[in-house]
């Protein structure tokens, strides 16, 4: 089941970056205590009483036009910005915390944004209203703030949560509430198709490739990048096997992300790679790999997901005999961390090498699912022992007794030593690719841990 969304809302200089730093438990979101800090999009994964959800830090609602003419709170433009924010977390969250400053108590922009939350929720048949919203008081840190609380039911949604974020106090309670909230985890329907996700920045040529993929034009493909905002899924039959194909929408670099509706349509595609089996990261060939691509192929070695890198657009590139070798060297230096996934070189406009896509990644997600027998396993790790020991430290010497592979998807394997801290994670890296030189895993992650036992 996808983890629900959890949007902060709110005025500017409110504390919601420094609420969403404590949520996530570490500092992601710059704290300043200038209006309108957060300029980028910053997504985190909440644990709570064993629910895990998405929570989403937006810029506040900016009171100026342009940077310059600040504009009265009952003002068009003012108004059409709360909407705008407002709408955006009314249609995607499954949760709103609206963040209001306990020092400043209620304000005439307070005020604005609860009138419009209040009138965009939806009323379901039991009469409640669809999504929660929670009034949040920040920077309630003393007890006289806590005991104004109470005012903030001027704002007509219910209990205020007094809590202060820069020390953690009242967000107990204020998660105890939120969580108790969220719709009922269900079980997950019988799915067998291999779900294969498309993602890197806009324009890359994600929509054209999945239109080439599925032979017709199932998704509007356009010159301007951030045309696809959702998520979409496409079920077709490739070699007798059912596949999913999942469009997204382009990721942008950090500053580069608008607020409302795109900023959700990235957490959107964050989200398409956390339920796929294979992502195809696709790389623009005309402007080379970036950051940004580094930055989608992490969140895909995070979230332990198998991956082919698409190189698009390789018709508009001016080549020679070394053209193709020269990228290559390129990317596996950019994306050292993931140098086992496969390349390919397409152009989705002239249909050159798609014919490839599926194959190679359908054969990765075989590898994906291969299991190793336990003598197979040992074999390799005491030929790497033999080869190479482990350092020894202070004095101990770390040995391996034995491994076996606990699970597939991804390949999991346990290694059983004498003392688990005493591996290093060089030499975990080391075991990694002996294996990977022995029986590949093309494309996909490997996982190994290691467990203490005494030697008989």
């Amino acid at each position: 089941m996808p983890k629900p969304i959890v949007a902060l809302v709110g005025r500017p200089n409110v504390g919601k970056s420094t609420l969403f730093n404590r949520l996530v438990g570490e500092r992601l979101a710059i704290v300043d205590h200038t209006p309108g800090t957060t300029r980028d999009r910053l997504f985190g994964e909440v644990e709570w009483n064993g629910r895990t959800f998405h929570i989403v830090d937006t810029g506040g609602i900016d009171p100026t036009h342009g940077g310059k003419t600040p504009l009265s709170v009952g003002s068009a433009d003012f108004i059409t910005e709360i909407r705008a924010q407002a709408k955006v977390a009314i249609d995607e969250a499954d949760a709103i915390l609206f963040v209001t400053d306990g020092e400043a108590g209620v304000t005439p922009p307070d005020l604005e944004v609860a009138d419009i939350l209040r009138r965009s929720q939806r009323k379901l048949n039991d009469g409640t209203f669809w999504p929660p919203i929670f009034v949040v008081v920040n920077k309630a840190e003393s007890q006289s703030r806590r005991d104004a609380a109470p005012q903030f039911y001027e704002l007509g949604l219910g209990e205020p949560y007094a809590v202060s974020g820069v020390h953690g106090t009242g967000t107990g309670d204020l998660l105890d509430a939120l969580v108790t909230a969220f719709p009922e985890q269900e079980a997950e329907e019988e799915d067998d198709s291999i779900k294969i996700a498309l993602v890197g920045k806009p324009n890359a040529g994600k929509s054209s490739l999945l239109n080439k993929l599925v032979g017709e034009e199932r998704a509007i493909v356009s010159p301007i990048p951030g045309t696809t905002r959702d998520a979409t899924d496409t079920i077709i039959e490739f070699d007798g096997l059912p596949v999913t194909l999942i469009d997204t929408a382009g990721i942008r670099r950090r500053g580069k992300i608008e607020h409302g509706v795109e900023q959700y349509s990235v957490l959107r595609s964050f989200k398409a790679i956390e339920r796929a089996d294979v992502a195809l990261l696709m790389i623009d060939a005309t402007t080379g790999i970036t950051s940004q691509d580094a930055h989608i192929a992490g969140f895909i070695l995070e979230e332990w997901k198998s991956c082919v890198v698409i190189v698009n657009k390789w018709d508009a590139v001016e080549k020679d005999a070394y053209t193709m070798e020269e990228y290559t060297r390129k990317i596996r230096a950019d994306l050292n961390f993931m140098d086992y996934v496969p390349l390919l070189f397409i152009s989705a406009k002239t249909g050159q090498r798609v014919d490839q896509v599926l194959p190679m990644a359908l054969r990765v997600q075989e590898e994906r699912l291969a299991r190793l027998t336990t003598s197979k396993i040992n074999e390799v790790i005491h030929k790497a022992q033999d080869a190479h020991p482990h350092p020894s430290h202070a004095g101990r010497q770390l040995k391996m007794f034995y491994g076996t592979q606990v699970r597939s998807d991804p390949p999991t394997f346990m290694i059983y030593v004498n003392e688990p801290k005493l591996m290093h994670f060089t030499y975990l890296r080391y075991l990694e690719n002996q294996i990977r030189d022995e029986y590949g895993f093309l494309g996909t992650p490997i996982r190994i841990v290691t467990k203490g036992r005494r030697e008989k």
